[in-house]
């Protein structure tokens, strides 16, 4: 009988041990769900990634697949799989974007999962959220937010006697330090303004109290305070202060080359001045100048993470995204420099994790700002207005004329609009 007992017990042991062993295995692949998160820039893909893996973590059944594709064929991408029905689960989503794709039913409306998880929406910049917001249904979730500052080779200032940026420093100041610093016998310029909205005239725009939208929806270009900011930026091309510009990469070569000794840039591009000694050793940044009896005002803009309408699998991938907008994740993107974070108090993180610059100017600038303008069409009239605008730009047309004609231009797509 005892004999009997012992390989009962022995038994029991055996299937208990079983049993622990199995509890112990972790979510196998079979039993994971996998999502796509797609974005465009790699510099943002490591930090990312580390955050995909704090929320694999505590969400073992769910499995994060970034996929990065870049700017120029992320649009391309995007409108293939919306027109096959294959857009990917969670992906990033712009200002310019945002009516095209939620209007037409391509993305997943939030409203019921934020109400359903209490996501305060009060803690991101309203502007923002507003923006990703259609007919009251609420398409994306803030993921980032940027603005706009002047870069500055301080050993070229030095070389020059001049006094580094600050914020005392007003239009009439930059355009004197752009003077005393071009010197065209030897091919260099003083600043590299780019024919860029965000990071060029939109600034220059406001601060001289013009407006791009006016309030009743039309264009506000042809305004006068608008065409004198214009007039105020295409001068320094006109008169050879800058080089003519168009790429962020013509920009940053400049730069790093010693060839101009200024930049308008927005936060999103500080990835690139780590990259490169010569900018580590030479640049810093400061708040943008501003016209004197005027307020300092800056653009700013930022993305949204959105959920295909189609995606197989919404409640994982709404699990990632509102992770990605919780307080932890976003103070976590601005510590890693991923980006500057939308979620209310995590800004000020941001300046604290690159080691070779004081990034606190773009906090500053966040003081005053203004919105990216944008209606329903901006990414026809956008691109359409640096068509026109690059006559004025290279000086080839009175800086009035282009601005009209680009107004005139806008107000007929914006006519158009639903």
């Amino acid at each position: 009988m005892s004999q009997l007992v012992k390989k009962i017990g022995a038994l029991i042991f055996s299937l208990l041990m079983v049993v622990s062993t199995l509890t112990a295995i972790p979510v196998s692949a079979q039993d994971q769900v996998e999502i796509t998160y797609t974005i465009w820039d790699s510099r943002q893909e490591p930090g990312l990634r580390e955050i995909a893996d704090d929320f694999e973590a505590t969400n073992p059944d769910i499995k994060v697949n970034i996929q990065v594709v870049g700017w120029d064929q992320y649009w391309t991408m995007l409108e293939a799989g919306a027109t096959g029905g294959s857009l990917p689960d969670v992906f990033w989503m712009h200002a310019n974007e945002i009516n095209k794709y939620g209007e037409h039913d391509m993305l997943l409306g939030l409203n019921e999962y934020i109400e359903q998880d209490g996501v305060d929406l009060t803690k991101f910049p309203e502007g923002l959220v507003n923006l990703y917001n259609i007919n009251d249904v609420q398409y994306a979730l803030p993921k980032d937010q940027d603005t706009v500052g002047l870069w500055y080779n301080k050993t070229l200032f030095d070389e020059a006697g001049l006094e580094y940026p600050n914020e005392d420093w007003t239009w009439d100041d930059l355009f004197h330090a752009a003077q005393t610093l071009t010197n065209k016998e030897e091919d260099k310029y003083g600043i590299a303004f780019k024919l860029s909205n965000q990071e060029g005239f939109y600034n220059f725009i406001y601060q001289n109290g013009g407006t791009v939208i006016k309030e009743d929806g039309t264009s506000g270009m042809d305004l006068p305070e608008t065409i004198e900011g214009l007039d105020f930026f295409f001068n320094f091309t006109r008169e050879g202060l800058s080089p003519e510009i168009y790429l962020d990469d013509e920009q940053i070569q400049a730069l790093q080359n010693g060839k101009a000794a200024m930049a308008y840039m927005g936060s999103w591009l500080v990835g690139l001045f780590q990259e490169n000694d010569y900018l580590k050793e030479n640049f810093a940044v400061a708040v943008l100048p501003y016209k004197e009896g005027h307020d300092r005002i800056g653009i700013y803009n930022g993305l949204g993470n959105a959920i295909s309408a189609n995606t197989q699998h919404p409640e994982q991938a709404w699990k990632f995204v509102s992770y990605l907008s919780s307080q932890e994740a976003q103070e976590k993107q601005s510590r890693l420099g991923v980006a500057i974070s939308a979620y209310e108090g995590t800004e000020q993180v941001w300046t604290e994790s690159d080691e070779n610059y004081d990034l606190s100017a773009y906090i500053d600038m966040m003081e005053n700002q203004v919105l990216r303008p944008h209606t329903k069409a901006t990414a026809i009239w956008e691109q359409k207005s640096y068509e026109i605008l690059r006559d004025g730009y290279i000086g080839a047309r009175p800086t009035e004329e282009v601005a009209k004609e680009t107004a005139e231009m806008m107000n007929d797509f914006i006519r158009q609009e639903p």
